[in-house]
């Protein structure tokens, strides 16, 4: 079965969306985690929004992570009509059915960027994997939480590594629930 990994930017108060400029600045160390996430993948998993935002950007740009990202298969959760491009597949509407069955294909991990409420979704009904969490030290005080909606998530620390100018990655999995 294949892993689905989620890789979130967040603020130090869980604000995983901002329309402000919160992320900067990055840090070199920042590339070669990124790199090394998206080329041990076997294809993105994404929300509507953050694929319009990356169809938007990727297939203009050059190099060898852009390449990986083109050329990557994309799977969009979506309830929008209309034909998605850029080497995407949209899923149907019961998401949870059509990402377990991504899970039980052959390949490499299924990545998944931003897209905060599937993230949610997947987060609630155990598919994922592994989360890592890039903290940025900034409070922010509005804008949409990642864990706003979810109850009861138990997670286990699985690594922890400084990404420089105070951003952290916290990498987490499913807590191991105890026998009754």
């Amino acid at each position: 079965m294949r892993p689905l990994i989620v890789t979130e930017f967040l603020s130090l108060d869980g604000v995983y969306e901002e329309h402000s400029p919160w992320r900067a600045p990055y840090d070199p160390d920042d590339g070669p985690f990124k790199r090394d996430e998206l080329f041990a993948s076997g294809a993105l998993l994404l929300g509507r929004t953050t694929y319009e935002d990356f169809a938007a950007y990727w297939p203009t740009a050059t190099g060898a992570f852009a390449d990986r990202m083109n050329a990557l298969p994309k799977y969009v959760a979506t309830t929008r009509p209309g034909p998605l491009g850029w080497n995407a597949t949209p899923l149907g509407p019961d998401v949870v059915a059509d990402v377990r069955a991504l899970k039980a294909q052959p390949g490499g991990p299924l990545l998944v960027y931003g897209s905060g409420t599937l993230v949610q979704t997947l987060l609630r009904c155990g598919l994922v994997n592994e989360l890592r969490l890039m903290i940025f030290p900034v409070v922010l005080g509005r804008g949409k939480r990642l864990f706003g909606t979810l109850e009861n998530l138990p997670l286990t620390l699985l690594a922890t590594r400084e990404l420089g100018t105070g951003v952290l990655l916290l990498t987490y999995g499913p807590a191991a629930v105890p026998n009754d």
